[in-house]
């Protein structure tokens, strides 16, 4: 159907045409002594148009051959450009395949033919071109670094910055330096050399320093360095991008939090520590029992390390299944470290209680009753729970403790047998 529409047109054209050339609109007379030269309109216009096509074809064949060495020129460009480009892709293939020296090699032959296209390429191919050369030294960088050859890395690293700045496009300088300081950071970190890795982190640029990737090696530079309060900052910025996912980012920060508590060294210092972590940090029974251990260690306030342990004791006495047994075991331990130390507090014994009742079979709740019992001078009750309780702990210092005060309290009572056979179990208890 659609070749019997073009040999309709075709025949409707051809029509047209015979019938305009066979009408003579005028005569066009050519004077040329001592002849006269008379044609049709229609002929002079036909030969006017053959005369221009053949004029302009012959113009643009002439043109085409004083053009033939600029394009041979082209020519040879294109295919060095593509030899460079292969060999470019060439040296990823081999790097990423653990082939270092291959790709060593390959980015070096590449670097050679884009250096000597770049001194004939014209102005428009400049900027790829340059981009092309930064790539190849970065990627004969991170050759030479997994081949532990500093010096050419540093050299290339050099030659990478030095050709940033005479790039044609200034959003490919920023990038190319971006790059070459993120690579040179992990390498001083791969070398340990957490020194020159914050020098050229503190080079990058804002927009950049905020980037998932740049936060990474920030976080591995201050972790290096034993910077643990700028390293729990980068961590809580990454886990708010989601740069881990939610168990590994809560076990880093934790660990982070631990380690800043670990730093301080008067309580003064763990005072303000404290006060820079977020309320749900605190609320972390790890970070807060941590906390007042250190609290404790460092003779600063009970009183303090109780108020710091009460949301952790709320939440544990509420929902139990929220603790492991070592936390809940590690929290009965420090508060009972706690009470030896303040005077009887009446608001924790009825808290302490409470609990016990809430969850009768719990062993650490009854043992801590019972040892509050004691410092309340409620010697009866104390010995009561502790008799029930010490010979079921399966916790070696929590069992050897109920032991103590329970023969504490019959030397009291003047029972020396009773007295003799407790100090016996508790020295007894292994661990």
């Amino acid at each position: 159907m659609r070749m019997a529409l073009w040999l309709l047109a075709l025949f409707g054209v051809a029509v047209s045409v015979a019938l305009g050339l066979s009408q003579q609109f005028g005569t066009v007379t050519l004077f040329l002594p001592p002849y006269r030269v008379d044609m049709s309109l229609n002929l002079v216009v036909i030969g006017t148009v053959l005369c221009f096509v053949l004029v302009y074809a012959a113009l643009r064949g002439l043109f085409g051959v004083f053009e033939l060495p600029a394009q041979a020129r082209r020519w040879r460009a294109q295919q060095r450009e593509r030899v460079a480009q292969t060999a470019l892709l060439n040296a990823m293939v081999l790097w990423m395949t653990g082939r270092y020296t291959r790709s060593r090699k390959a980015a070096l032959k590449a670097l050679s033919q884009v250096e000597s296209l770049l001194s004939v390429a014209p102005a428009d191919t400049q900027a790829s071109l340059g981009l092309m050369r930064s790539l190849l030294h970065l990627l004969a960088a991170e050759s030479a670094h997994a081949l532990r050859d500093k010096p050419a890395r540093e050299q290339h690293f050099q030659q990478v910055l030095a050709h940033s700045e005479s790039g044609a496009r200034v959003d490919q300088k920023l990038e190319l330096r971006d790059a070459a300081f993120l690579n040179a950071v992990r390498w001083a970190l791969h070398d340990r050399d957490n020194p020159t890795a914050q020098q050229f982190l503190a080079q990058l640029p804002h927009g950049t320093a905020r980037r998932t990737l740049a936060l990474r090696l920030r976080l591995k530079a201050d972790r290096l360095g034993q910077h643990h309060l700028p390293a729990l900052d980068t961590a809580r910025l990454l886990a708010k991008h989601g740069a881990f996912a939610a168990g590994p980012a809560r076990s880093l920060v934790r660990g982070l939090a631990v380690a800043c508590l670990d730093d301080c060294h008067d309580s003064s210092q763990l005072q303000a520590s404290w006060a820079l972590l977020l309320e749900e940090e605190r609320r972390q029974p790890d970070i807060a029992m941590h906390a007042a251990q250190r609290l404790l260690t460092l003779e600063g306030e009970p009183m303090l390390a109780l108020k710091w342990l009460l949301p952790i004791w709320s939440e544990l006495t509420r929902v139990p299944e929220t603790a492991t047994v070592s936390q809940r075991q590690r929290l009965v331990r420090m508060l009972s470290s706690a009470f030896n130390i303040l005077p009887p507090d009446s608001e924790w014994l009825a808290r302490i209680e409470q609990a016990r009742l809430a969850n009768p079979r719990s062993l650490e709740l009854q043992y801590l009753s019972g040892m509050v019992c004691l410092r309340h001078g409620l010697w009866g009750k104390a010995q009561q729970m502790l008799s029930q309780v010490a010979p079921r702990l399966g916790v070696a210092d929590l069992q050897r403790q109920a032991w103590r005060a329970l023969a504490e309290l019959a030397e009291q009572k003047g029972d020396s047998a009773q007295a003799l056979a407790c100090w016996k179990l508790s020295a007894k208890v292994e661990g």
